[in-house]
């Protein structure tokens, strides 16, 4: 038998042998047999929380949750570890030894875990007071990334900024816009960026005004150590006070999180987290029905000016606030209107979307709300936010002063939103809601049976248009002093899955 009559067999065989193996490992349902993309189970992820407070009389308490999916397991990881310090140019040693027991990255001793999640529907808590609070590196792999989340809660009862601070730990990324910022005198704003990263990351800070950018130097090339947390005053960027700043934030290396503690002498104070990414319509959730006052900052990044109605979505629909039924940006300058007690004694949401003669230019925003009147006023900020998506988590939830806003600003949508157990005992409920095209609901929150300690709130989008939404924690009595302290946080998609684009065997390419 000629040779070239032995290669075309041999290749023949191989070619059926492979073809076979295919058929055998193609799997029966997917991607792969569908010729589809299809969402799949997240099996990593990273989320960062900021040093919660430089005051000696803070008290934060952590928490944090990965819910039930359709395949619960315990053999995943979810931990927090403390970040290192770099103040002023210092930076906190670190051991390089790895430590085996940390799920949550390398490090010598100060990296054993902080808080970690040890299976899936079940949230777990942590407190730390004074200064010593550290900024939190956190990653979570296998069963327990997908939808993990975590929050800190401060509360310190004197001082600037006195009052109750929130914020949701995210994801590092390399771009953010954090439309209310100020320079005022009153305020103290510190630009918190921590780095998850084992290289440095090279962080530009760029500050808008009123009247369009402001010259600083000093806000480039900020250099942010490994796995460390820098803060950085938002006054010693620029030489002249200003009331209402859009703060842009890139990453020109590396990457981080960002967020911004603004701290008040005579309103308190809380956390301002990123607007959602610039859109041509932008919606705030969750202004409180007994809201004071309530400021709206904006701004348009682009090359364009842009033209925004503005309108208050409420229980009975929505109605554009008098005197304020539209507003004009020009691009790069930041934009602020008060809108006094635009609430009138109901919750809300701002919606702005383009005008019918303007293009659909893309905008930040953000609104600062006030509760109390005179000397017992508290502040908190409400950013743009993206949808919920398929679903949102919350942690840190407790049996009294928890309120949670549903706002669908285009069709009616129904919203299933589950409480899970509590950090000490309790069994989770789950109760579905619908929400009005063009309304915001204020959700009666359903309460863990038998509920211990805190416990998350999971919403899922069921049916309908988009769906964006807030969770309000309150503070009164004797611990607030006859304030009423409050923080807002945004829901936004826990990133719990992943799209995985559709893939088969090719036999072409062995026959190259």
């Amino acid at each position: 038998m000629k040779r070239t009559t032995l290669s075309l067999i041999a290749a023949g065989a191989a070619l059926a042998a492979v073809t076979s193996v295919a058929a055998v490992a193609a799997p029966e349902e997917g991607p792969a047999a569908t010729g589809k993309a299809a969402q799949q189970p997240v099996e990593r992820t990273s989320l960062l929380c900021p040093a919660p407070s430089s005051s000696e009389l803070a008290e934060t308490t952590y928490t944090a949750y990965t819910p039930k999916t359709e395949v619960s397991s315990d053999s995943g990881t979810a931990a927090l570890v403390p970040a290192a310090r770099s103040l002023a140019g210092k930076d906190d040693k670190k051991g390089d030894k790895d430590d085996k027991d940390d799920k949550g990255g390398k490090g010598g001793e100060e990296e054993k875990s902080f808080l970690a999640v040890k299976k899936q529907g079940t949230p777990v808590t942590a407190e730390e007071n004074g200064s010593g609070a550290p900024a939190l590196i956190g990653l979570a792999e296998g069963s327990l990334a997908p939808g993990w989340s975590a929050q800190q809660t401060t509360h310190f009862t004197a001082g600037v900024g006195r009052g109750l601070h929130g914020a949701a730990c995210s994801a590092p990324d390399t771009d953010f816009w954090f439309p209310g910022a100020s320079t005022a005198e009153d305020r103290s704003d510190y630009l918190h960026l921590t780095n998850p990263d084992d290289a440095a990351a090279v962080v530009d800070i760029e500050l808008y005004g009123k009247d369009g950018a402001l010259d600083s130097e000093v806000g480039e090339g900020i250099q942010v150590p490994p796995r460390s947390s820098v803060p950085v005053l938002l006054s010693t960027l620029t030489g002249k006070p200003q009331t209402n700043l859009t703060v842009h934030v890139t990453a020109r290396s590396g990457r981080v999180a960002a967020a911004v503690q603004a701290l008040d002498q005579k309103v308190g104070g809380d956390w301002l987290t990123p607007s959602a990414e610039p859109a041509a319509s932008v919606v705030l959730p969750g202004i409180p029905k007994d809201a004071t006052a309530v400021r709206l900052v904006a701004f348009a990044p682009g090359s364009a000016d842009a033209d925004l109605k503005v309108s208050l979505a409420g229980p009975n629909g929505a109605l554009s606030p008098a005197g304020n039924e539209t507003l004009h940006l020009k691009s790069g300058m930041t934009t602020a209107v008060d809108l006094a007690d635009v609430t009138r004694g109901e919750p809300g949401s701002l919606v702005l979307t383009p005008t019918g003669d303007s293009g659909n230019t893309p905008v930040v925003a953000a609104v600062r709300v006030i509760r109390g009147k005179g000397a017992d006023q508290e502040s908190a900020f409400i950013p743009a936010a993206r949808p919920v998506g398929d679903r949102a988590t919350v942690t840190g939830n407790g049996a009294k002063g928890t309120y949670l806003s549903l706002t669908a600003p285009g069709k009616a949508a129904k919203v299933r939103v589950t409480a899970s157990a509590g950090t000490g005992g309790g069994t989770a409920a789950t109760k579905t809601y619908s929400v009005g095209a063009g309304r915001t609901l204020a959700a009666d929150v359903p309460l863990p049976d038998s509920l211990k300690g805190t416990y998350a709130l999971t919403v899922e989008t069921v049916s309908g248009g988009p769906v964006h939404a807030s969770r309000t924690l309150t503070l009164s009595g004797a611990a607030a002093d006859g304030i009423p302290m409050f923080t807002v946080q945004n829901l936004t998609d826990d990133r719990g899955t992943v799209t995985v684009p559709a893939a088969r065997p090719e036999m072409g390419v062995l026959l190259d």
